[in-house]
C-alpha cells in the first residue's frame, strides 16, 4: 500500500442533481489557488463552464485562463487518464466528477484495478457535495444520494445559508448516520479554502485518523431503517492474520454488491505494523502501513458502510479472528 512519490493525486467529485458540484468545479477552474488542475467532466456542455475562461480548446482538452485543464469523458476513463499521464508536467492534480444520478464506485475502482493508472495517479479523496436544503428530502427517494454520502472521505455540505441552524443539525446528523467518518464542511455556494478539499489524501486511513479521531468508534454504531449505513467493529486483542486474511476476503467476496466502503486498521498478531485494509465492493487492498506508536492503544478497528449488511454475522465473524 505504499504510494510511489511521483503518483499524481485524484479527486472524485460526486453529488446529487443540484446540489452544487458545479460550483464548486468552477471556483476550481477560475480561483488563482497557484495549482493546475486537469478537470475532467461528463460532458463539456452540460456543465456550464464560462467560454471566456477557456484560452484555446484542442480536441478533449480546454485551457483555462488560471492555468488548470479541463477535459470531456465522451470516451473511457482510463483511455482519458493515459491521455493526461502524458502530459503530466502540466498540472498537479486531476478531478473527475462524475454525473448527479452516478454511483461513485466505478470511477473510484479504476484507481484500484488497472495497472497503468494504479502506478501513475492515487485516489486522494472522494467528495460529495451535498444540498442542505433538499437533503432530507430527496435522500428517502433517491438512493443514489445515500450512496453518494456512503462513498464520502469529504462532504460539502452546501447551500446552508438556506436552512436553520436546527434543520443544518438535523441534516448532519443524517449523514453522519450513513457514514460517520467523512469530514464535513459547511459551505455556501462551495466557499471553501479548496486546501480543504484537494490534496488531502484523504483516501489514505492514516489521514483519516488525523482529522477525525473519533473515525470507526463503537458511538457511531446505531441500529436505524436507513437503506445504507454503517457497522463500526472494534477489538482490544489482537487478531490472527491466519483467520482474519481469509475471512475479510470472503466477506467482500459474498456481500461486496453490498459494500459501499470498507475501512480498517487492524492489529496483527506479532507484528509491529499496523495493517490497513480497505475496499470499495468487491476490490479489496490492504497492508502493512507503518509501526505502531509506543503510546498507541493496538486496538483493531474495522467500519462497514454499506445497503443492508448482516451486522450480527459480521460481527460473530470478527470476534472469531482475535487472537
Amino acid at each position: 500500500m505504499q504510494m510511489a512519490l511521483n503518483q499524481t493525486p485524484v479527486t472524485v467529485i460526486t453529488g446529487y442533481l443540484g446540489a452544487g458540484k458545479t460550483t464548486l468545479l468552477n471556483r476550481i477552474l477560475t480561483e488563482t489557488h497557484g495549482r493546475r488542475y486537469a478537470v475532467v467532466v461528463n460532458e463539456f456542455g452540460e456543465v456550464g463552464i464560462d467560454n471566456d475562461l477557456i484560452v484555446n480548446a484542442e480536441e478533449e482538452i480546454f485551457e483555462m485562463n488560471n492555468g488548470c485543464i479541463c477535459c470531456t469523458v465522451r470516451g473511457d476513463l482510463i483511455r482519458i487518464l493515459g491521455g493526461l499521464m502524458r502530459r503530466r508536467n502540466r498540472f498537479d492534480g486531476i478531478i473527475v466528477e462524475t454525473t448527479g444520478l452516478a454511483d461513485p464506485a466505478p470511477v473510484a475502482q479504476t484507481f484500484f484495478v488497472d495497472e497503468d493508472v494504479r502506478r501513475q495517479t492515487k485516489l486522494d479523496a472522494i467528495v460529495t457535495v451535498a444540498d442542505a436544503m433538499h437533503l432530507l428530502g430527496e435522500i428517502d427517494r433517491a438512493p443514489e444520494a445515500q450512496e453518494q454520502l456512503g462513498f464520502a472521505d469529504i462532504v460539502l455540505l452546501n447551500k446552508t445559508d438556506l436552512v436553520t441552524t436546527n434543520d443544518l443539525a438535523s441534516v448532519e446528523a443524517r449523514i453522519r448516520r450513513i457514514n460517520p467518518y467523512a469530514g464535513i464542511h459547511r459551505t455556501e455556494r462551495c466557499g471553501i479554502d479548496l486546501a480543504k478539499v484537494l490534496g488531502r489524501d484523504a483516501f489514505n486511513l492514516d489521514r483519516v485518523l488525523e482529522f477525525e479521531p473519533g473515525f470507526l468508534t463503537e458511538a457511531h454504531d446505531h441500529e436505524h431503517d436507513d437503506e445504507i449505513s454503517s457497522l463500526s467493529l472494534t477489538a482490544d486483542r489482537q487478531l490472527d492474520p491466519a483467520r482474519f486474511v481469509p475471512w475479510i476476503q470472503k466477506v467482500t467476496q459474498d456481500f461486496g454488491p453490498d459494500i459501499l466502503r470498507m475501512k480498517g486498521i487492524i492489529a496483527m498478531k506479532d507484528d509491529d505494523q499496523r495493517f490497513v485494509v480497505q475496499a470499495v465492493h468487491m476490490l479489496l487492498e490492504g497492508g502493512s502501513q507503518r509501526s505502531w506508536k509506543p503510546d498507541e492503544n493496538r486496538i483493531s478497528r474495522l467500519v462497514f458502510i454499506g445497503r443492508g449488511l448482516p451486522r450480527d454475522q459480521l460481527k460473530q465473524g470478527f470476534e472469531s479472528c482475535r487472537v
